[in-house]
């Protein structure tokens, strides 16, 4: 994951609107109402991502989607719309340096601090890799390139929302108190002969060996749910929730479903969970169920998207 692309926001951009008429075709999972345990139970979060102190929390009963929305179901927005992404609409995404596949002419440039993302114009939704890729065979992939205002104006066309952070962490438990990962604790990497979740295999950030079946994006279900029904709540991609962000907020934070900082503490960012197909302990230790990181809701990168809940 990183940082906005200089040049890939435009504020006074304006954006048609989406009509709330759209039907989301993605199966649902009901999470049931009850209490757990949020933040870092195992000992293997990053303190400056805010995971500690562990805390109780109660959340009424939702509906959430067994996977992040996919490039087919985005289309279907997208073609009812004709909403312009961030990306599109700016020119410019970044996108891992393995993954680009564009002209010469339209790599921008690493990102300051993070250089295996490569700034590429032309990248975006459509062409997750730049302008010389496609989504042909990536229909059943979890769309990718879409900011968290991209996001919410899905939500508005289908009348859904984003999950506060505690419902998402709620929902990739999967019924587990206390448990590392949406299956338990047991190995991600298939040192036990089972792969379960789309990460970082080999020496990062130069080599990935595939090990997993995936160097990218995998389809959304791939490897196996979790006990609520989800698939691929960590790995493959970091998935957008509408919390803003802050790392000492789990400090002060409610009980009873909490959502996020005020914009008044001076918290813009908004909250990634999930950990993505670049996740690595050598790198981002972030496949976890409690692990937290966060962008700018303008920015937009190859490794991110989302899924909803119900209203």
């Amino acid at each position: 994951m990183t940082g906005s692309i200089p040049g890939a926001h435009d504020p006074a951009g304006t954006q048609v609107a989406a009509s709330g008429s759209g039907e989301h075709r993605i199966e649902q999972c009901r999470i049931p109402a009850g209490a757990f345990t949020m933040g870092d139970a195992s000992g293997d979060g990053l303190a400056a991502d805010g995971e500690l102190p562990l805390h109780t929390v109660e959340i009424d009963a939702f509906e959430i989607d067994a996977t992040p929305v996919t490039n087919e179901q985005f289309a279907r927005f997208v073609e009812a719309t004709g909403y312009l992404t961030d990306a599109e609409r700016t020119g410019a995404s970044a996108v891992f340096h393995l993954l680009v596949d564009a002209p010469t002419a339209d790599i921008i440039g690493p990102i300051a601090g993070t250089p295996w993302w490569i700034g590429v114009r032309g990248a975006d939704w459509r062409h997750p890799g730049g302008r010389a890729s496609s989504l042909s065979g990536l229909e059943q992939h979890p769309v990718v390139h879409v900011s968290w205002a991209d996001a919410l104006a899905y939500c508005e066309w289908t009348r859904r929302r984003l999950p506060t952070e505690a419902e998402w962490e709620r929902a990739a438990r999967g019924g587990l108190e206390a448990a590392t990962y949406p299956w338990g604790d047991a190995p991600i990497d298939g040192s036990d002969g089972t792969w379960r979740a789309n990460v970082w295999q080999g020496s990062f950030p130069a080599h990935n060996t595939a090990a997993d079946g995936w160097i990218g994006t995998a389809p959304v279900r791939s490897f196996a749910p979790n006990g609520y029904g989800l698939w691929q709540a960590v790995g493959n991609v970091w998935e957008w929730c509408a919390d803003r962000f802050d790392p000492r907020y789990y400090g002060v934070s409610p009980r009873k479903n909490p959502e996020g900082p005020t914009a008044s503490n001076g918290a813009e960012r908004r909250v990634l969970r999930g950990g993505s197909y670049l996740c690595h302990p050598s790198y981002c230790n972030r496949y976890r169920n409690s692990a937290r990181s966060s962008n700018t809701p303008d920015s937009t990168m190859g490794n991110a998207g989302f899924r909803t809940v119900g209203v």
